[in-house]
């Protein structure tokens, strides 16, 4: 550990020397960008560019620029994710899955998603993938430690070849053995983005590529007589590698590659002193091919049931193309309003029959198909107004949705979104059509389950003076999900339910900092309540995240530190269990979670672009009980020490 520690300090040392002096002022959003990209950058005639013209552009072409600040919002973000998993339960490996806390179910989503939905979360997707404009190259460095023999690494680079042209490449890689046996994780993710424009602005086009892939070793978790040792905090487990899982010859395996194009050609560009009038035509292509495996070397039949084969070598595949055709007219007077045709080919499934009971297992989903979308975008003095809606013209893959968003500036400190969306969609492809060499897990639902619908109200007063309040209702009307049916001689049968009744869906959630000379307070916390007949929806009724912190800056204000606090909390609940061979969470209603506290202690500090950060995690572990699991017979993580920097440069 010493060592370790040596190594990182003489590497943060070396940055340090050759890091690059940049003016560093806080991030905010630059413009909502009517064009693929954003803005045209020009190269400054010194190397010292001002932070403001390193342009980051979301694939809603919402733009912000590259941010270097120490805040506490960057300690949140700090993590394998690097997102805010406020409303997340990590797993005790890093690269492990997250059990979601609270669930959101806005979306303008219309297709099935794929299998193994706990693989997904560090899986980036068509929203995850951002572009840039840079006036010199941009390189942004994130290192981190993990638990035992492995590190995390995400390295990125970005540079405009030209005002027009602009290519990033990243990787992000991490390896990480874990305390418990076979809970090794490994994974990556490549990504390269390209943006271009031509000189007279008539032709933009962005595009990019990815392939990523995540294996996992699957233990089952501790058995349900360890679950008793771990509680009781017996000195000789303390070593959590002594305990004896329910099987170590398991792994599975998601992997997935995706080449994305979006093109425009402005046909009219008219700008005057009272009106602005642009007409283009627009294009997206978009290819997916993804795959996930379940292999293990002898059956668990103990675990998972009976087999039709002593070793598991599962596999199912997704092929997912997609394009479409629109238009998009933008007036000052009228608005923004895009409309597009799409064609979609979707070929999910295995690469044979089963016959199980006298009943056929079929093995695909498979149709192509036509839709359409369209999106609109007003500004009426202060009253701002967006809405979308699409569907899918087909009797196999139905879909469709509505979605209108408001925004009014109350006053110059309160802020008011105002939100409806109605959604309908098939259920993911593994509650419609699953295999297996394990006999349990194969089912064919295509013909028996309806689109899940839900209808969406959301209000949010945002304010940093006074207060950041979200409150969202939502329906659910046949609510799709994997369900703990029964135990058969210890074996957890698990089995895809559509609920047919309605469910009532409630989340309030409010956020404040208080500030107290150089001392902060930081609040977050979410209420929930589920309204059903039955137990078929579960989260916990409060969430909450408190971080007490102390900022100042020293050495003549060369080095900025943050050190301080968070405690995270949420209340007792029938916690989701987690199935390693779909890769699936599933409801069950024997065993409770939570109701315990975690305690993290933290110094962050910033020398000029490096931002350092060292965390004792869950110090607590030791005092306050070993009732802590992030799923039932999935120990959360004990007390560990990590650390890690973020680095930018600037050539």
């Amino acid at each position: 550990m010493r060592k370790n520690i040596l190594c990182f300090l003489c590497f943060v040392f070396s940055f340090l020397v050759y890091g690059q002096k940049t003016p560093i002022k806080t991030s905010s959003k630059v413009s909502d960008s009517n064009n693929l990209i954003s803005k045209k950058n020009t190269k400054p005639k010194d190397l010292k560019a001002s932070i403001e013209k390193y342009l980051i552009i979301n694939y809603k072409n919402d733009t912000t620029y590259v941010d270097t600040t120490l805040t506490i919002q960057k300690e949140y973000k700090y993590n394998y994710l690097r997102k805010d998993n406020f409303n997340l339960m990590q797993f005790a490996n890093t690269g492990q899955t997250y059990n979601t806390l609270s669930l959101n179910a806005s979306s303008n989503k219309i297709k099935p998603s794929f299998s193994a939905q706990a693989r997904h979360y560090n899986y980036m997707e068509i929203e995850d993938v951002n572009y840039y404009n840079v006036p010199t190259p941009l390189t942004d460095l994130y290192f981190k430690t993990v638990f035992s023999q492995g590190q995390n690494l995400d390295a990125f680079f970005t540079v405009n070849t030209s005002k027009e042209f602009n290519f990033s490449i990243a990787y992000k890689g991490m390896r990480s053995l874990g305390n418990y046996q076979n809970a090794l994780t490994s994974s990556g993710n490549f990504r390269f983005t390209t943006n271009y424009q031509t000189k007279n602005s008539k032709y933009l086009m962005r595009a990019h590529i990815t392939m990523q892939d995540l294996l996992n070793q699957e233990n089952g978790g501790i058995t349900d007589a360890d679950v008793q040792r771990f509680i009781s905090g017996a000195e000789e487990i303390k070593d959590r590698s002594v305990f004896d899982p329910n099987f170590e010859n398991a792994e599975n395996t998601l992997e997935g590659k995706r080449f994305h194009l979006e093109q425009v050609y402005n046909l009219l560009t008219k700008k005057d002193s009272v009106n602005t009038l642009g007409l283009s035509i627009t294009n997206t292509i978009s290819f997916q091919d993804k795959f996930y495996e379940y292999n293990q070397t002898t059956a668990a039949n103990d675990f998972f049931g009976t087999s039709f084969n002593n070793t598991i070598e599962d596999r199912v595949a997704l092929e997912d193309f997609y394009t479409d055709f629109g238009i998009s007219l933008k007036s000052n007077k009228l608005g923004n309003l895009d409309f597009s045709i799409n064609y979609n080919n979707i070929n999910y499934g295995y690469n044979s029959l089963v016959n199980l009971n006298g009943q056929t297992i079929s093995n695909r989903v498979k149709d192509d198909f036509f839709g359409f979308k369209g999106n609109y975008k007003n500004k009426i003095g202060k009253l701002s107004f967006a809405g979308s809606l699409g569907a899918n013209l087909s009797d196999e893959i139905k879909g469709n949705f509505l979605s209108t968003d408001l925004d009014y500036p109350i006053t110059k400190d309160i802020n008011l979104e105002v939100g409806l969306n109605i959604n309908s969609r098939l259920p993911n492809y593994n509650l419609l059509l699953n295999q297996s060499a394990y006999t349990n897990y194969n089912w064919d639902n295509k013909d028996s389950f309806s689109t899940i619908n839900s209808q969406q109200l959301s209000a949010a007063l945002k304010s940093n003076k006074y207060l950041n309040l979200s409150l969202d209702i939502t329906n659910i009307d046949n609510h799709t999900f994997f369900d703990l049916e029964s135990m058969q001689n210890g074996v957890k049968v698990i089995k895809p339910r559509q609920y047919n009744q309605s469910i009532q869906y409630l989340r309030i959630k409010a956020q404040k900092e208080f500030r107290f000379g150089k001392f902060a307070l930081d609040n977050t916390v979410m209420y929930q309540n589920v309204t059903s007949d039955d137990n078929v929806l579960n989260v916990p009724n409060v969430i909450a995240r408190n971080t007490l912190y102390y900022t100042d800056e020293v050495f003549k204000k060369a080095l900025k530190f943050q050190t301080g606090i968070t405690l995270n909390f949420f209340t007792e609940y029938n916690g989701n269990g987690y199935d390693p061979l779909l890769a699936e969470f599933y409801t069950q209603n024997q065993t409770k979670i939570g109701g315990f506290p975690r305690l993290d202690f933290f110094i962050n500090a910033k020398v000029r672009q490096t931002r350092i950060y060292i965390k004792a995690e869950h110090f607590n572990s030791s005092f306050t009980g070993y009732d802590y699991f992030s799923a039932p017979n999935n120990p959360y993580r004990d007390f560990a020490v990590r650390f890690g920097l973020v680095w930018n440069f600037f050539l």
